[in-house]
């Protein structure tokens, strides 16, 4: 599908819509269906796979900033968004044998790499049973992509790694499991198979190891898991900056006359959370940029420079946490009343930092790279970096 307007035109035309859903996205902890159809719609969830997989092939750069917009409108709109554009990106080039399940841009699609199914071989494909868990975007998808170990005669078959089995609804069921505080509307609930037939060609490869031209495919995958997660902190963290300064113009706290603008406390907390929030964007941005000029010239990203990008995503996620937490405190009160955006905002961006890709640990690790020592962790030591 073409488009004459860019994904992030189609994104900012999307506010209305994904602000007017938000709060019941929140109440049925999971997105709102005109939401994540409008998304297929706009060609929004596919923008991060190839041309000839029916998608946009859109460069990373564009890629973070479609999810930060989104997610600047909800926090859990943006991380559904977010997990569509990585499992069509990165799965999508799988389909060599069965294209025709995404031919309708209205397809969505989710997956989990969170657990290892188990595929035993049958007549004419496989059975495949096991639960996955945080399957965002489960209830608005058509299609499950589950990792298994495919099985022979009841023993795994040797030397062959961990796959997709591609299943159809009604053949995956939902669980109700996703009862958390933050990000409530990305639907992050657990899916079980049992027993689910699945035909030898809807087997596939594994996440970002399909062969394709697009370069996209030849960027680290550890990174570029890593700075999708970015995209979601931004946009979260510049919502509460801007929820901050509107709330300072008109508050004035107890046991003053001045407003919360003009108490140097205030003042300090934005000036801190913008030039944060700032410096972590400048410095993803930057960083990403030379990586994507490597990788299309198909030249080799060492080790060192995953770890630098792995070390400013970490660190991303962090500033942005820092500094939603920095106007949250500023605000007083009102920051922890159900309904204001800071309520929200300061529970969702805890999700985001807490996830394993952007998780601070890895700063550590990426530590350990500079000084020459070999990486111990699994964003670097090349568990996420099968290309």
């Amino acid at each position: 599908m073409k488009f004459s307007t860019t994904p992030l035109e189609r994104a900012a035309s999307l506010e209305a819509l994904v602000r007017q859903h938000a709060d019941e996205s929140e109440r049925q902890r999971h997105l709102h269906r005109e939401v994540a159809e409008a998304f297929a719609e706009t060609g929004l969830f596919r923008i991060a796979a190839p041309e000839d997989c029916f998608g946009e092939g859109a460069d990373p750069c564009t890629q973070i900033e479609t999810i930060e917009v989104i997610s600047g409108f909800d926090g859990s709109a943006g991380w559904n968004l977010m997990i569509g554009i990585e499992t069509f990106g990165l799965i999508a080039p799988a389909f060599t044998e069965c294209m025709d399940l995404i031919a309708d841009p209205r397809v969505i699609m989710c997956s989990s790499t969170a657990a290892v199914g188990k595929a035993d071989k049958v007549d004419g494909g496989y059975r495949v049973n096991g639960q996955w868990q945080f399957v965002s975007g489960s209830h608005n998808s058509s299609l499950f992509g589950a990792t298994v170990r495919l099985h022979e005669d009841g023993e795994a078959i040797a030397g062959l790694a961990s796959v997709y089995a591609i299943v159809e609804e009604p053949d995956f069921e939902i669980l109700d499991t996703w009862h958390v505080g933050g990000l409530c509307g990305s639907g992050s609930h657990d899916v079980r198979l049992t027993d689910a037939f699945v035909t030898e060609d809807r087997i596939v490869a594994p996440m970002g190891a399909a062969e394709n031209a697009s370069p996209l495919l030849h960027f680290p995958l550890g990174s570029r898991l890593a700075y999708n997660k970015v995209g979601v902190a931004l946009g979260i963290a510049r919502a509460a900056i801007d929820a901050f300064v509107d709330l300072a113009e008109g508050k004035v706290p107890r046991f003053t006359s001045a407003s919360l603008r003009e108490r140097p406390h205030a003042q300090r907390a934005v000036a801190e959370a913008e030039i944060r929030l700032r410096s972590c964007r400048s410095v993803v941005f930057e960083l990403l940029e030379e990586m994507w000029g490597v990788v299309q010239k198909r030249g080799h990203v060492t080790t060192k420079e995953r770890a630098i990008f792995q070390i400013a995503c970490s660190d991303a996620a962090k500033g942005c946490a820092d500094a939603v937490e920095w106007v949250s405190e500023a605000a007083g009160t009102t920051a922890n009343q159900k309904g204001h955006p800071l309520e929200r905002l300061s529970r969702d961006i805890r999700v985001v930092r807490q996830h394993i890709t952007v998780a601070s640990h890895h700063i550590e690790d990426g530590g350990r790279v500079l000084l020459g020592l070999e990486p111990t962790g699994m964003m670097l030591k090349g568990g996420f970096n099968p290309n």
